[in-house]
């Protein structure tokens, strides 16, 4: 790899160092002989299509997030040899406490919602999706155009997670009517579409020693910009602080509290069948308690 980062970098690689924290890919600092350090991505070489669109997701966030929210800049990408690589801007993250994390915290929040904000101005016309597939983690996510943002997140969400589950013999109690109720349940809420992060957990983003926050290993699409907010409260992590900012900067529509578990019901599905065990009965505990609710 260190020729390879030489040719597209123009320096030589002095050491590379491994980064803890994925379970997908292979994370390396590497150190430049002119000083510089570059975050590194290294997977199989039939992984750099997983690659390539990350990029394209850290390029259209950077085009729409405000300068205190940070986006790595793609700097390279390519196969080395039988590897695929993903160079990126190293990022010094920080480890915050007290009054000063709080503050940043709530300065990310305004954050996210200022880029949702500008991305809104600039909504593509077919409404909601995106012009490619992409992945959510590992796994495939189809981004099929629809105009109607219930019929979308059914269909082009819910539906092939469900149908994965199906295929592995391992179908989810309640699948169809769920399918059928989701466009229903949402047909209320008529969400502008906003260029979503899409896989925003506490592990995807952080504080910067220069005072500022970081997103990354985006999932993006054109879409409800509650999701983001959801997804963001699904594992913990990030503070009230974080949401505070963003309610600030943007409040949230009526009944965005009621909308949290069809979102995040996603990323269970995701989980569930990427991981299976624990997640499945969460994923079927969820589905269940939608179904009852709705009676």
């Amino acid at each position: 790899m260190h020729a390879w980062v030489e040719q597209q970098l123009g320096c030589a690689v002095v050491t590379q160092a491994p980064l803890g924290g994925g379970c997908i890919h292979q994370a390396w600092r590497l150190e430049l002989a002119d000083g510089r350090r570059v975050f590194a991505k290294t997977n199989a070489a039939a992984a750099l299509a997983m690659f390539e669109a990350e990029l394209d997701g850290l390029q259209q966030l950077a085009h729409h997030a405000p300068a205190a929210l940070v986006i790595p800049e793609p700097l390279a990408w390519g196969v080395a040899s039988d590897r695929a690589v993903l160079l990126l801007s190293w990022l010094q993250l920080a480890d915050l406490s007290g009054a000063a994390a709080e503050s940043a915290w709530f300065q990310c929040g305004q954050g996210l919602a200022q880029l949702h904000r500008s991305s809104a101005g600039s909504a593509p016309a077919q409404g909601y999706g995106a012009a490619a597939d992409n992945f959510i983690g590992s796994a495939p996510q189809p981004n099929c155009w629809r105009s109607d943002w219930g019929v979308f997140f059914a269909e082009c969400r819910l539906a092939p997670q469900l149908a994965c589950s199906a295929s592995r013999e391992e179908p989810l109690r309640g699948a169809r009517e769920l399918l059928e109720l989701v466009p229903r349940w949402l047909s209320g809420h008529h969400c502008e579409p906003v260029l979503v992060h899409g896989d925003l957990w506490c592990g995807n983003a952080g504080l910067l020693i220069n005072g500022c926050c970081t997103i990354f290993d985006p999932a993006c699409f054109w879409g409800d910009r509650e999701v983001d907010l959801a997804m963001a409260q699904l594992f913990g992590g990030f503070p009230k602080a974080f949401f505070g900012g963003y309610k600030d900067a943007w409040p949230l529509e009526p009944g965005a509290k009621g909308r949290v578990a069809i979102y995040n019901l996603y990323h269970l599905l995701n989980h569930a069948n990427l991981f299976g065990g624990g997640w499945r009965r969460q994923a079927q505990t969820s589905i269940d308690q939608l179904l009852l609710n709705s009676c």
